[in-house]
């Protein structure tokens, strides 16, 4: 019998000098640049144009792109380390960054041949172009069978026809990634995937959607009516866009994870430095157990779902499987979110819901996160699929 001990490796919880570098740097633009007028924006509903040119200048609307498409070559978990930064003052800017960077340019990053991939991605990695990604309609959500947006061939061109709804970028951007039918007859593997830019003519959007929170994202509906589009604007395969969708979801519910744990964090943060400053029966309430539990089960769940989103980010930056981990982590952080803006209201009483303090709009901000990019019911779909076989 051997008595030879295979050696365990043990996951490093450390993170390298150049994340740290990225972290801090993202940080400290935060805080100078973003939260001095975050409520302001808040309350006037206006896209931050000037914030997100300097982002982009820093890279961050390209971040983990390749290099070789203008992108900036690092890894998810930088991403994931950015967001949170941004997140922690700014949900809807970090919103923007993710569904720019994680949804349009990803998906053609995965499925974009290489003409497209060079065509396309340095304008949306380098920021000056803002993409969008259409996928959700009036009437189909997470059921991509219903999709009533079609698109038909005729000659050298598709022309597509329908409407979609909760577009991000929708009327900021300037390419969109559009999910069409192009055969109702095998349902959601009758999807494709094109490449629409503004300007095409039946290209066209609606106002802004006035919204519960995520207020200076940009979020209206876009109408195709008979948009002449370029057969070589077909991305990926003839019928392959709803399993191309799938993969790009994965990778987005990374970054909403992300999101989530800036924003608790920011509960976190803001409930704590008031809990020390106000004072009730003669003591900061930060000394009431009532109060301190709150925040010990808050700081204690934000990093649980730090380590998950960390963990997806890790296994999609090694090439490994990670769509159980990433539903995993949107699940829980979005989830753990919602608690902690809701915990952190009650610690500020009767100030915490009103607008003169960050947690009323944290409170909602986070709710979507709960929602977009496929809804908790449909993660604890996809995440069933794999534990429960």
């Amino acid at each position: 019998m051997s008595t030879e001990v295979t050696a365990i490796t043990t996951p490093s919880f450390e993170l390298s000098e150049d994340h740290l570098l990225i972290r801090d740097s993202v940080r400290d633009f935060v805080e100078q640049r973003v939260a001095p007028t975050v409520m302001d924006r808040d309350e006037s509903c206006e896209f931050p144009h000037e914030i997100v040119a300097e982002l982009a200048e820093m890279g961050m609307m390209g971040i983990y792109h390749p290099e070789q498409y203008g992108g900036g070559g690092t890894d998810t978990l930088s991403f994931t380390l950015a967001l949170e930064e941004i997140a922690r003052w700014d949900a809807s800017l970090a919103l923007t960054v993710a569904s720019h960077t994680s949804l349009c340019t990803s998906h053609i990053a995965i499925a974009g041949n290489e003409e497209q991939k060079m065509k396309y991605m340095p304008r949306l990695t380098s920021g000056k172009t803002l993409g969008g990604w259409a996928l959700t309609e009036p009437g189909s959500g997470s059921d991509a069978s219903n999709m009533k947006t079609t698109a038909v061939k005729k000659g050298d061109k598709w022309v597509l026809n329908g409407s979609k709804i909760f577009i991000t970028q929708g009327s900021v951007g300037e390419i969109f990634v559009v999910l069409a039918v192009t055969d109702r007859s095998k349902g959601a593997k009758g999807v494709s995937g094109f490449i629409v830019e503004k300007g095409m003519k039946g290209f066209t959007h609606g106002p802004k959607l006035k919204k519960l929170g995520m207020n200076s994202s940009d979020t209206c509906e876009i109408h195709l009516e008979n948009v002449e589009v370029p057969a070589e604007n077909l991305l990926g395969e003839l019928n392959h866009g709803f399993i191309d969708t799938m993969k790009v979801l994965d990778g987005g519910r990374i970054g909403i994870g992300a999101i989530a744990v800036g924003v608790a964090r920011g509960a976190l943060e803001e409930s704590i430095k008031y809990a020390k400053e106000r004072e009730q029966f003669g003591k900061p309430i930060a000394q009431f157990q009532a109060v301190s539990w709150k925040i010990v089960d808050m700081a204690t769940r934000i990093d649980a779902s730090r380590l998950m989103v960390q963990r997806a980010a890790t296994l999609r930056d090694k090439g490994k499987p990670y769509t159980k981990e990433a539903s995993m982590a949107k699940l829980f952080a979005s989830e753990m979110c919602t608690q902690a803006c809701l915990d952190a209201i009650q610690i500020h009483g009767g100030y915490g819901y009103t607008k003169e303090y960050h947690v009323e709009r944290f409170l909602r901000d986070a709710k979507l996160l709960e929602i977009g990019e496929g809804t908790s019911e449909v993660q604890r779909m996809v995440i069933g699929k794999h534990v429960i076989k």
